[in-house]
């Protein structure tokens, strides 16, 4: 099969290698799917920088953890009926060395999920870190109907989800945004409220919008340089759902202001979200799908063999929607 992988860590250019790649074989529990699209997330560009210093001890990688295509063979175990299935791909990746960008890939039969007809194939491939990830922070702690929740970031991959699923369980949703382009990204996922990134001006924004009452939960995409500003406006026994620390990655917390607010932070990390959260998220996913209640955001679209490219479009940043290579 065609494929790309990496042999060492270091920038894309450098370590991408585009050719040959032995097609594997689906294991008992396993399925076989034919790829024909990759979603390029940080993740996986922090992985082939070295984030994980081990991950190559067991050979060459394959990167990416997001994708969809169609189910082509099963293993002893699953259902013959499978085959021919349109499925879309999560934590293709994760504890095995093969991920998505190449033309096969073997994963459990649970990590393969049907991907209705109405949806592409490139829009399937970012059903996996962007959307399950941002319905887990909205839905981890709780019912939102009737709750006010803050979206910092409303217009990245992980926030755009983030205010859809706020809205679509009944929350009023205030998002941050960097520029004009960011505010109308937020207000076309749904956004009640754009407001600039956290600062003493945006909490008075925010505080003058919802006549004083606090916010109930915040979904937080930069953990350390935000936090100090949004417990200005988040209510005691508030809730702050976090993926993400970019810009700090080991900031330091004023633990004292925020046990005296009895405040929850929960992390989120998808790889390795409880086994009901998947199935709670896959759920959600699939019935929005259907009914084509999901805004699903393509920012740009590169070839296998120009996967480097794609993983320098992620590094670069800015981009309003996912990266997503063609298989």
């Amino acid at each position: 099969m065609k494929a790309i992988w990496y042999e060492k860590f270091g920038e894309a250019k450098e370590v991408l290698k585009f050719g040959d790649y032995e097609t594997p074989t689906p294991s008992d529990n396993e399925v076989k799917v034919r790829i024909y699209a990759s979603g390029v997330n940080p993740s996986d560009t922090k992985k082939r920088l070295g984030a994980n210093p081990n991950l190559l001890d067991n050979g060459s990688v394959i990167p990416n953890s997001d994708g969809a295509g169609e189910i082509v063979e099963v293993g002893g175990s699953v259902s013959a009926d499978r085959v021919g299935e349109r499925v879309w791909v999560f934590n293709g990746q994760f504890g095995q060395q093969e991920g998505t960008s190449a033309e096969y890939i073997c994963i459990p039969e649970e990590q393969a999920v049907f991907l209705p007809e109405n949806i592409s194939y490139e829009e399937g491939a970012m059903m996996g870190i962007p959307a399950m990830t941002a319905h887990r922070c909205v839905t981890a702690d709780g019912p939102i109907e009737g709750q006010t929740v803050l979206v910092t970031g409303g217009s990245g991959r992980v926030g755009y989800y983030a205010i859809q699923w706020a809205k679509y369980f009944g929350a009023t949703v205030i998002a941050t945004a960097s520029s004009s382009e960011s505010a109308k990204q937020c207000r076309a996922a749904g956004a009640d409220l754009v407001v600039d990134h956290p600062s003493s001006k945006t909490s008075k924004d925010i505080l003058d919008y919802t006549n004083g009452q606090k916010i109930n939960r915040i979904i937080e995409g930069d953990f350390g340089v935000n936090l100090l500003p949004v417990l200005d406006i988040l209510s005691n026994n508030g809730i702050i759902a976090t993926y993400s620390s970019m810009t700090d990655m080991n900031p330091k917390i004023p633990f004292l202001r925020m046990m005296f607010m009895d405040l929850t932070i929960r992390m989120v990390l998808v790889y390795i979200m409880p086994k009901d959260a998947k199935q709670k998220a896959i759920n959600d996913i699939t019935l929005l799908l259907k009914q084509n209640k999901l805004d699903n955001r393509v920012a740009e679209v590169f070839s296998l063999e120009d996967s480097a490219n794609a993983h320098e479009a992620i590094e670069k940043g800015n981009n309003f929607g996912s990266v997503i290579i063609r298989v």
